[in-house]
């Protein structure tokens, strides 16, 4: 049995329950004023880690992320649209593809011209404020713009008395660095003036090397460890799979080299120590999610407040030997999404559609009654708050996804996708070797890979014509090149 959580099918269970309960409600609606906005970004958080889905493994416990699906809305299909930490970010703060704001690795800082959200909602007269990984810019924790208060750390940070630079002084501060950037972003809310608030609260965890809080190490220790069943380097796995996703195995990313760590000294744990330590710092976030909601409440801000919790990419934790990001694989490109806003959203609500991290800032905007200003980047997002509401809005039937290839981390090759709601294609640009197609209804492991059978040829072209006019209108296939810079961690190991 799982521990306390509301699984899935019981929220859906209870949801027309929950709509005919407010449908009879004789009460005139009351105006409602912007409410305060609290986003909370995790790093490398997959879709299904959560404990109120089925798909969780039985033993994670997220006690107050399940509270807010149960309490407000679950964004069951949430992805993003470049897997990799700086685009992903950019993509949020946004609304806009990588090609369109320029982000396209970890290595360098942001375009001086890119325009962020929180600009928008600070023009309007929000106090702002930023805590934690900013990370466009490995080398700079300077304030960056559309913040009244700054408390950012440089590049990766550390997960133990991290060093934050707060409004342009630097700052060593003592304790782990979820529970610390809790702290600076609940003392900003209790010293805050009148006026409505966006705090933008992002976690360097559970990125690697997976650390959970001291308090929490060794939680899990007892925990059976899931093997995905396309962990297994065998013909079954790779048979119809791109020649690139077996090789990726054996390099920085892959479970092949990682599994030799423990005899040529590389710096990387077993991958039952990864398993465990990954979901104990996942449960670190959730509690201090919890802390999150419980300062609300305590000062009467939840009629008032609408909280959002997303990850900023997904995480292969075995899945086709893979431990990373970066692909376009439901483990790497699916993120949690939750919605909580008593007053505003009914409980128990889940949306089903197809939404991205492009749609945060359209969404947030549109949440606080706030126009993007004239003369300003376009959005490639649209705003699914009518969503979270309940309300019926035209809306996508399919998502597209990019990654480029990187000099640092060179296993993966530059692909786009194209996923609807039952099939994904993925194209993979400048390597000899296959394309992918899947039916995500029959194989939702994504193990067979149908690009060659002939039953599928016309859905495949339908696809690829889709992907490829869209992005070519878009401006996607104007791929710059930038120079190398940073470390570039190729070495593999030897195939068995």
């Amino acid at each position: 049995m799982k521990p306390a959580g509301l699984t899935y099918s019981l929220i859906c269970a209870t949801l027309p329950l929950i709509t005919w309960a407010t449908a009879r409600s004789d009460e005139a609606p009351k105006p409602q004023a912007p409410p305060n906005i609290v986003f909370i970004l995790s790093d490398d958080h997959r879709w299904d880690w959560l404990g109120f889905l089925d798909e969780a493994p039985e033993f994670l416990e997220t006690p107050n992320l399940d509270r807010m699906a149960r309490e407000g809305a679950y964004v069951r299909n949430a992805f993003v649209s470049t897997s990799l930490c700086s685009p992903s970010r950019a993509s949020i703060l946004t609304g806009q593809y990588l090609h369109h704001h320029g982000v396209v690795d970890n290595q360098r800082p942001e375009p001086a011209d890119i325009r962020f959200f929180p600009e928008y909602l600070q023009t309007a007269g929000y106090a702002t404020a930023f805590f934690g990984k900013w990370h466009m810019g490995h080398d700079s924790d300077k304030p960056r713009k559309g913040f009244t208060h700054w408390a950012g750390f440089r590049g990766q940070g550390d997960y133990t008395d991290p060093v934050l630079n707060i409004n342009g002084k630097q700052q060593k501060l003592k304790g782990y660095n979820t529970d610390v950037l809790t702290d600076q972003a609940l003392e900003w809310l209790k010293s805050r003036d009148t006026r409505p608030f966006m705090l933008y609260l992002s976690f360097k965890a559970p990125h690697f090397p997976f650390e959970p809080a001291p308090r929490n190490r060794g939680r899990y220790d007892k925990a059976p460890v899931r093997y995905p069943p396309t962990m297994a380097n065998t013909e079954e796995n790779y048979l119809t799979q791109p020649h690139w996703v077996r090789e990726r195995r054996f390099g920085i990313h892959g479970v092949d080299h990682m599994e030799t760590g423990r005899f040529d000294n590389d710096p990387v744990p077993s991958f039952e120590d990864l398993f465990r330590r990954y979901s104990e710092a996942v449960y670190s976030i959730d509690e201090n999610v919890g802390r999150v909601l419980q300062f609300v409440e305590s000062a009467g801000l939840k009629e008032s407040t609408l909280i959002v919790y997303m990850g900023d990419n997904g995480f292969a934790l075995g899945e086709h030997g893979f431990y990373d990001k970066r692909d376009a694989y439901e483990t790497s490109i699916r993120v949690p999404l939750l919605a909580w806003a008593p007053g505003r959203i009914k409980a128990g609500t889940v949306v089903t559609e197809l939404v991205q991290n492009i749609d945060i800032a359209p969404t947030l905007l549109h949440a606080a009654g706030v126009a993007q200003p004239p003369a300003t980047p376009k959005m490639d997002g649209a705003s699914f708050w009518p969503l979270a509401l309940g309300e019926k809005t035209p809306w996508r039937d399919h998502i597209l996804y990019e990654y480029h290839w990187e000099w640092n981390f060179p296993a993966t090759p530059t692909l786009f996708a194209i996923r609807t709601d039952r099939w994904k294609y993925i194209y993979h640009h400048g390597i000899w070797d296959c394309d992918a197609f899947y039916d995500l209804q029959t194989d939702p492991i994504e193990r067979h890979n149908l690009i060659s059978v002939p039953a599928f040829q016309q859905q495949i072209a339908s696809l690829r014509k889709t992907m490829f006019e869209e992005l070519e209108k878009s401006g996607a296939l104007k791929v710059t090149l930038p120079p190398p810079a940073g470390e570039p961690l190729h070495d593999r190991k030897l195939m068995r």
